[in-house]
């Protein structure tokens, strides 16, 4: 019998799941997430005409010849998000509780920029490993950004062409952008190089099945000592991160751009979170602007959840956050009417330095602030 770990306890599945390597391709993943009973609600209704979110940051005609349709069916790629959302949500009390929060100031619908997810540069478990079931769906891989400092890169996808969308609330609405980052094992120390190498192959093929993890919220590799944690975590907080927490959504992240109140604006956004008792990330300050201006970001600081140690010892460690992005109109379409101004007219794409801040929000010292 095969075992998946989460933060809290043990899944068994039956061998007869994991034998076949089928059961595992695209096609069948609905399949197996209805054999452990998840049943995301109905994903399409009201749907209604869209033009493409896959745009450019300095102009529509930018990637126009990269651009790319729907593949696939879009109702279990969407269902794919929302089981992934859910486990996030159950995870992190803080996501959950500014999910309702906002609505209930704004009206009911939330529009998502993205999703990010974190992962270990080696034995097949970096940026591709979630990548590949993204692109088979449409998504297109945009630029690479690099955390020197952080020994990271990342790189950014942008969402298919749909035939159709909806006025709907999360992942019933636009799709999101993509955000994968991974570690570059290979910069890292010998002895974090070992932990790390440890895990990934104990992991073995489970980079393969990444989508599954993050929809399930169990790891793929067995749980790790606590000692091993803790030197990671001198090392690097974001290696630390990703060993208890692997293939989860490390965030995802309010457009606030399409709410419809004042909240739209992120200053007040931000007001307006910490009104109601939330610590934002203050890396760099609590609002991170890009060098053109143009796109503004903030977050939470990670909420922390109990986490059991292969050894026994019980901890608490760093879980997710949510954050808050604002994409401002381009200079060249400052002129149009605010009714006629569409995604493609704002600013798109990510900045090096509003991300390695918005990074910090699962940092000891922005845990520690939470804490005070």
């Amino acid at each position: 019998m095969m075992k998946l770990y989460s933060s809290s306890s043990t899944f068994l599945i039956k061998p007869s799941l994991f034998t076949c390597s089928k059961l595992f391709k695209n096609s069948n993943y609905v399949t197996f997430l209805k054999s452990i009973q998840v049943c995301p609600r109905n994903l399409m209704s009201q749907r209604k005409d869209v033009c493409s979110l896959s745009v450019a940051s300095a102009s529509r005609g930018e990637y126009d010849d990269q651009e790319s349709n729907f593949k696939g069916s879009e109702a279990f790629l969407r269902s794919v998000l929302a089981t992934t959302e859910s486990v996030y949500l159950n995870r992190n009390p803080t996501a959950k509780a500014i999910l309702k929060l906002v609505p209930s100031a704004d009206g009911e619908r939330i529009c998502y920029d993205h999703f990010a997810f974190r992962t270990f540069g080696v034995d097949g478990h970096g940026i591709d490993s979630i990548a590949e079931f993204f692109l088979d769906f449409g998504y297109v891989r945009r630029e690479e950004l690099r955390f020197p400092a952080k020994k990271l890169k990342a790189y950014w996808f942008s969402p298919p062409k749909v035939a159709h969308s909806n006025d709907g609330s999360g992942v019933n609405g636009p799709l999101p952008r993509i955000f994968i980052s991974e570690l570059l094992v290979d910069q890292m120390s010998p002895q974090a190089q070992e932990i790390i190498r440890k895990y990934t192959k104990m992991s073995g093929p489970g980079y393969k099945y990444s989508p599954i993890a993050s929809a399930l919220g169990y790891l793929t590799w067995e749980k790790p000592l606590y000692s091993e944690f803790q030197q990671l975590a001198r090392e690097s907080e974001y290696a630390a991160w990703t060993l208890v927490n692997g293939y989860a959504l490390n965030h995802l992240t309010i457009s606030t751009h399409q709410l419809r109140s004042k909240l739209r604006n992120i200053k007040n956004l931000n007001k307006y979170i910490e009104d109601n008792g939330f610590k934002l990330n203050s890396e760099g300050g609590m609002l991170k602007v890009s060098p053109d201006g143009l796109l503004l970001q903030s977050s939470t600081v990670a909420d922390s959840v109990s986490f059991q140690f292969s050894d026994g010892i019980t901890e608490s460690v760093p879980s997710s956050y949510i954050e808050f992005a604002e994409r401002l109109i381009l200079p060249q379409f400052q002129d149009l009417p605010e009714k006629e101004v569409k995604e493609f007219h704002r600013r798109d794409g990510f900045e090096v330095g509003n991300a390695d801040k918005i990074f910090e929000s699962t940092s000891r010292d922005q845990l520690t602030r939470r804490a005070a």
